[in-house]
């Protein structure tokens, strides 16, 4: 990566650490040819994912080192966890030369576990108790619906997905099929998609509870 490009990137880098403080690691990465195991060379705030200058490539970095002459999209606010178990919101940036060739990634990877957590427990503390006086339900279109009962699946496993098991996904998944949601036109779509997983999983953990319910029966 050409030197120039390299010092306003760790210019840039540093002046996004210190607007979000200590939570928000930024990582460049230098893809060029022959860095894989060392792709890291610039990076603040390194604690969140115990990363540090010279430490090699992180799955995002490897996929785009085996594909050098694709024209990859910028990936931002994602969900990733680290091993150790945090959950951080992620944006990925490819950075290219005069050619247009892919030769630096600038990632922000911001801490947002105890958010999270944080969002649950208001949750718990604000969901009313009492159902017997409620207002009278409003008449909402079908996608509202959806809306309403994935949230109702999230709130039931007690957890965001992104801190979810198989187990607790497929719980989650079970819910909304008795509750009818597949009924809405393409709902398998959006309910994969918001779940991280493929249609073929999300129908199989449908399939087992019909085998489950025949064998029972």
């Amino acid at each position: 990566m050409e030197s120039r490009r390299l010092e306003t990137l760790k210019q840039i880098a540093h002046g996004v650490a210190v607007q979000f403080g200590d939570k928000c690691e930024v990582v460049i990465h230098d893809v060029t040819p022959g860095r894989p195991d060392h792709t890291i060379v610039y990076i603040e705030n390194g604690h969140v994912s115990g990363r540090k200058v010279g430490d090699g490539a992180s799955q995002v970095v490897l996929d785009q080192i085996a594909n050098l002459e694709s024209q990859p999209e910028d990936h931002l606010c994602y969900l990733m966890r680290t091993p150790g178990g945090k959950i951080l919101k992620s944006s990925t940036m490819y950075i290219r030369n005069s050619r247009g060739a892919v030769t630096a990634i600038f990632a922000i990877n911001y801490d947002v576990t105890n958010l999270i957590l944080m969002h649950q427990e208001i949750g718990e503390m604000t969901m009313p108790r009492d159902t017997a006086h409620t207002e009278p339900e409003k008449i909402i279109n079908v996608n509202d619906v959806l809306e309403e009962l994935i949230t109702q699946s999230i709130r039931l496993v007690g957890k965001p997905v992104a801190l979810m098991s198989k187990d607790d996904k497929i719980k989650a998944i079970r819910f909304l099929n008795d509750a009818g949601a597949f009924l809405v036109t393409k709902s398998g779509d959006k309910v994969a998609k918001y779940f991280g997983i493929s249609k073929y999983t999300l129908y199989s953990y449908i399939d087992a509870k019909k085998q489950e319910e025949k064998k029972n029966g």
